[in-house]
C-alpha cells in the first residue's frame, strides 16, 4: 500500500532536511547556469533554521520524509517574496509544488496579509516556469541575481489562482 504526500507548515525540527533536500534539488539548476555558488546552495543550516521559525514555510511529506518546501515571507510593500521551492527529484511532475505554493499562498494571505505574490526564478528553469504560469504568475521583469544569474520576476494577485492548477 502506499502513501500518500501530505502538506504542512514546517517546524524547527524539519529544517536539516530541508537544507539536505534543498542542496539536493538545486543541483540541476547550477548545472544549467554552471554556477554551483546560487543561493541555494550556499544557504547554511542556520539560515534555513532562522527561516523556518520567522518566515512561512510549508513541507511536503511521504511518511517521515520532507519531500518538498517552499518557503514565503511578506515584504514592507504587502507583497510576499515566495522562495526556494523544491520537490525532490523522484517526485517532481505529481503536482507537489503546485501544492506547496498554494498552501503558502494561502497562508501568506490569511495570516499575513499578502496583497500579492512574487518570485523570482532562474531564465533557463522551463520546469519551474511552466508551473509558474500553470498556477497564474505572470512575467513582470527581469533581475539579476547575487549570484549574476540572470533571474525572470513573476508575480500574482493574492487569491488568483489559475483554472487549469
Amino acid at each position: 500500500m502506499g502513501m500518500s504526500v501530505t502538506i504542512s507548515a514546517a517546524t524547527d525540527q524539519d529544517a536539516e532536511q530541508i537544507f539536505r533536500l534543498q542542496y539536493l534539488c538545486f543541483q540541476s539548476e547550477a548545472a544549467l547556469y554552471g554556477n554551483y555558488r546560487i543561493d541555494p546552495l550556499v544557504q547554511t543550516l542556520d539560515s534555513v533554521r532562522e527561516e523556518v521559525v520567522t518566515d512561512c514555510v510549508f513541507v511536503a511529506r511521504l511518511g517521515d520524509e520532507v519531500v518538498g518546501s517552499v518557503r514565503g515571507r511578506v515584504t514592507d510593500d504587502g507583497s510576499a517574496a515566495i522562495g526556494k521551492l523544491c520537490v525532490h527529484p523522484r517526485l517532481q511532475g505529481h503536482g507537489i509544488g503546485a501544492r506547496l505554493l498554494k498552501a503558502a499562498e494561502a497562508a501568506l494571505t490569511a495570516e499575513r496579509g499578502a496583497t500579492r505574490f512574487r518570485l523570482h526564478t532562474g531564465h533557463r528553469s522551463e520546469s519551474g516556469l511552466r508551473l509558474y504560469r500553470r498556477v497564474g504568475y505572470e512575467t513582470v521583469g527581469t533581475s539579476r541575481g547575487a549570484d549574476g544569474v540572470p533571474m525572470i520576476v513573476l508575480e500574482k494577485r493574492a487569491g488568483a489562482y489559475a483554472t487549469t492548477a
